[in-house]
């Protein structure tokens, strides 16, 4: 279903930031002094360098003439109040997907308290919100403990440059809502998104509500209904939403299983630089060579320096989704595959970093890191 009116739409890209958009800022260690480039990148192949390194004797590095004007060009000193409005979100603007009143603007609040959130129609959407410079983050679902992973979203991390830069869990509770006078037993229907629906199928089923119709999202379900005044239809959204569209809430907690937990990633035009001194986790994909034991053996870098594997999960190759296999006899077409890994230990961390220089020399045809943040150890 279509969006709120005031749902982010992009203009057309743009090679600088529209007028009045906030000026970019470097990242505070712009001018820090540039370490050696590791094995791995954050990149899906490695850059070339840029000509400003030159070595004198044994290996000394020379210094570059600094440009006797170029100290107006320099980024100002973060502060601590910079660092503190950062974490609380004040000043950020922040998409997310769906309606006012999603549970991805709640995630976004409880990332950013006090940031502006901004709805975007699609994932996709605000993705580009990011990248054009109408977002200073984004924070969107990547799977949930009931029903699994949020495919779209793995497949536009590959298909866009932004960084993985944190991750928020947030407790999803259901609510059935309807129009102001109508009982349950006057419901034939619930509208929401389809995950919502499949997390509420038994409840929906003992409050004798058979029929279901999918929407793009859960908020959006209790405008429509609101809008409509549908007096035989309920939806499946937040108390939040209850309140902004003027709805009652006729049941509370009616998923099926009390633990509803999502994830979800923030991203951001820039990474963030790793610590050690938290805990951290670190997002990757790589794509392997076909043969036995080949994923084995890339996980076993992993394992060998004691790095723990919190997720994996395999999308089909879609520039590449089919290769052929020739076993002497018939030749076979075999799904190539994209393999998304999250594993507990920071770039900054020298087991990580050898484990993916291991990974990308002895078995990776492709690899590429999509964000190394700090873990979310808050409740739900």
């Amino acid at each position: 279903m279509a969006a709120a009116s005031s749902s982010l739409r992009i203009p057309a890209p743009t090679h600088h930031p529209a007028a009045g958009a906030r000026p970019r800022r470097l990242p505070f260690h712009a001018v820090s002094v540039r370490p050696r480039r590791s094995a791995v990148s954050a990149s899906s192949s490695p850059q070339q360098g840029d000509g400003d390194d030159a070595d004198g004797p044994a290996g000394v590095p020379v210094p570059v003439p600094f440009p006797r004007d170029s100290a107006i060009a320099l980024p100002r000193p973060l502060t601590s109040a910079d660092l503190m409005g950062e974490a609380s979100g004040e000043g950020l603007r922040v998409a997310y997907q769906g309606c006012p009143g999603a549970y991805s603007e709640a995630a976004a609040r409880k990332a950013y308290p006090s940031c502006e959130t901004v709805p975007c129609e699609y994932f996709e959407t605000a993705f580009q919100a990011v990248e054009k410079w109408a977002a200073d983050r984004a924070v969107l679902p990547l799977e949930n403990s009931l029903g699994g992973s949020i495919h779209r979203n793995y497949d536009l991390l590959l298909r866009h440059r932004l960084h993985i830069v944190g991750e928020v869990r947030l407790a999803v509770r259901h609510c059935l809502l309807a129009n102001r006078g109508v009982k349950i037993e006057n419901l034939r229907s619930a509208m929401s998104h389809p995950q919502a629906l499949a997390q509420c199928e038994q409840t929906l089923t003992q409050l004798g509500i058979e029929h279901r119709e999918a929407v793009d999202d859960t908020a959006g379900a209790a405008k429509q209904i609101a809008e409509e005044n549908l007096q035989d239809t309920a939806a499946v959204a937040s108390s939040l939403s209850a309140q902004l569209y003027g709805l009652d809430i006729l049941a509370e907690n009616i998923q099926d299983d009390a633990d509803n937990v999502t994830r979800f990633m923030m991203l951001a035009r820039e990474p963030i630089i790793p610590r050690t001194d938290k805990p951290f986790k670190t997002s990757i994909v790589f794509s392997l060579e076909e043969g036995p034991g080949q994923l084995f053996k890339a996980l076993a870098v992993f394992a060998l320096r004691k790095i723990n594997l919190t997720k994996m999960e395999s999308r089909p190759h879609k520039k590449r989704p089919l290769r052929v296999a020739d076993d002497n006899s018939t030749p076979l077409k075999h799904f190539d595959y994209l393999f998304y890994v999250d594993f507990e230990a920071s770039m900054a961390d020298p087991n990580a970093q050898n484990a993916l220089s291991n990974l990308k020399q002895e078995f990776a045809t492709f690899l590429r890191v999509l964000g190394s943040y700090p873990t979310d150890v808050t409740e739900a």
